[in-house]
């Protein structure tokens, strides 16, 4: 049963609401009064934990900065640009020669013509071509001069120049694109990286580049980046190359300039290799600016391995670092290095190679390590380990007037022999430190020579069977008495 109201009443009824609406919004309309919010409610709301980002956090994070890697945005670069990816139609090879005449958008203009798969060639004979190569299509770049990474000052010659503040070249998601025979140049690169690629393949044979800026020289996340027959010249406080959750095969490269060389952050399954490498520092304290390391293997969500063979890292803090991710070096030298192989968390094993430090040689803090068959030269420490670390090592040779210091124990009535306490997993050489592997190792930076082996005096003819050692370690020579004949005959105290 339904109620039933007058017309008159229910007319009644909307006038009020209207009355009262209207008196609603008059005292909303009027100004209200300044609103103080209380300071406890502040506090709080500035304290309370983001339990999103605790949930879900980031993937990545690149040198701990918390915030994604710049994307760069062709479109303001290029406000007539307009993409034409798989455009029927193109050229199969295009050469554009820009040099001499910088702006004039040539070479980007070269690369809208060149069809998927084809070929770009850039003459510089009258001057580098400038500009920034978008490439979103499968392409082919060739630098028509040449490039011989052996001969880094007469062929350096730049062939593409970034415009300052921007990125030489910017490959899309799932394109590859092969390079070859071109020197890139960014002397005003700023926050901007020369090579940037997001997912891409990269292929470098025989490139070069000359980095001047506050980012990395080549910067990929996900993806592949192969390089060979490269030099890479960083005049930059942040690593030369990083690789972020992309693999990285480096073959005959050559890092110069940057405080850090390589910074590399390995995905699932993935390995990646370096190998036949040179990656000098410059030899920068560690009080100024960030670590300088050589090859820093940061951790991630996923864990990835990376293996280094034949590679010479030297000026750095801290040679190698590893934060997380198994890594494997084999054959390589570290040298004018503080630290030499730091294993923070992760995996570790280090064979047939050459640590030269300052402090310690190797020092794990947490993980797992493996030190086979390597030789050490100048440490203080050969081997650090702390609790949290296994490190299980054996037949390591030692060359280090710190720590191969002998100790003398009297054999024969005031004669003394000395001797010394084996180390864990390591023993000392004896002699000079070969100067071939200097050479190989701070001589690379143009230091003179310095032994670090440590030479007992009349050790040779002691080892020949003549003479013996005082209390204090002076050798006395004395030819009477022979081999096992000066423990027995003779002797006297006080002698």
């Amino acid at each position: 049963m339904s109620t039933r109201f007058p017309f008159a009443r229910m007319q009644a009824t909307v006038t009020g609401l209207g009355v009262i609406a209207a008196a609603v919004v008059g005292v909303s309309l009027s100004p209200a009064p300044a609103a103080h919010a209380q300071v406890a409610a502040r506090v709080e709301s500035q304290t309370r934990p983001n339990f999103g980002v605790l949930l879900d956090p980031p993937t990545r994070s690149y040198r701990n900065r918390g915030s994604n890697h710049r994307r760069y945005d062709y479109r303001r670069h290029r406000p007539d640009w307009r993409p034409d990816h798989y455009r029927p139609g193109g050229e199969e090879i295009v050469l554009v020669d820009c040099g001499g005449n910088p702006g004039s958008g040539a070479v980007e203009d070269a690369v809208r013509r060149v069809r998927p798969g084809g070929t770009l060639v850039i003459r510089a004979r009258a001057g580098a071509c400038v500009g920034w190569l978008n490439i979103d299509k499968p392409l082919t770049i060739i630098g028509e001069s040449g490039f011989d990474p052996r001969d880094w000052a007469r062929t350096g010659n730049p062939t593409l120049q970034a415009p300052d503040g921007l990125p030489c070249l910017t490959v899309a998601q799932g394109v590859r694109v092969e390079i070859r025979d071109v020197v890139f140049a960014s002397p005003r690169a700023g926050d901007a990286a020369c090579v940037v690629g997001y997912g891409a393949e990269i292929i470098m044979n025989r490139v070069g580049f000359r980095h001047a800026g506050d980012e990395a020289a080549i910067y990929v996340d996900g993806g592949l980046l192969d390089v060979r027959n490269t030099v890479i010249e960083a005049q930059t406080i942040a690593p030369a190359i990083v690789a972020d959750g992309a693999v990285l095969n480096a073959w005959e490269m050559v890092v110069t300039g940057a405080q850090s060389g390589l910074e590399l952050i390995p995905g699932a399954g993935q390995t990646s290799r370096i190998a036949s490498t040179t990656l000098k520092g410059t030899g920068a304290p560690n009080a100024f600016g960030p670590r300088s390391i050589g090859v820093i293997v940061r951790s991630g969500r996923d864990y990835g391995r990376i293996e280094i063979e034949n590679t010479a890292i030297v000026g750095y803090v801290e040679g190698v670092a590893i934060e997380g991710a198994s890594v494997d070096i084999t054959g390589s030298r570290v040298g004018r290095s503080d630290k030499g192989v730091v294993l923070y968390n992760g995996e570790l094993r280090l064979t047939d190679s050459r640590i030269r430090a300052a402090t310690v040689g190797v020092a794990a803090a947490s993980g797992s390590a493996v030190v086979i068959n390597n030789v050490f030269a100048g440490v203080r420490d050969v081997i650090y380990a702390e609790d949290r670390a296994n490190v299980q090592a054996r037949d390591n040779r030692v060359y280090s007037q710190h720590v191969c210091r002998p100790q003398f124990r009297d054999r024969y009535r005031g004669r003394y022999e000395p001797y010394w306490r084996p180390g864990e997993g390591w023993e000392c050489a004896f002699g000079s430190y070969p100067r071939d592997w200097w050479d190989s190792e701070d001589g690379l930076l143009g230091l003179e020579y310095q032994d670090d082996g440590y030479s007992l005096d009349g050790y040779d003819q002691y080892q020949s069977g003549q003479g013996w050692y005082d209390r204090d370690g002076r050798y006395i020579d004395d030819g009477r008495y022979r081999g096992e004949d000066r423990w027995s005959r003779g002797g006297g105290w006080g002698r």
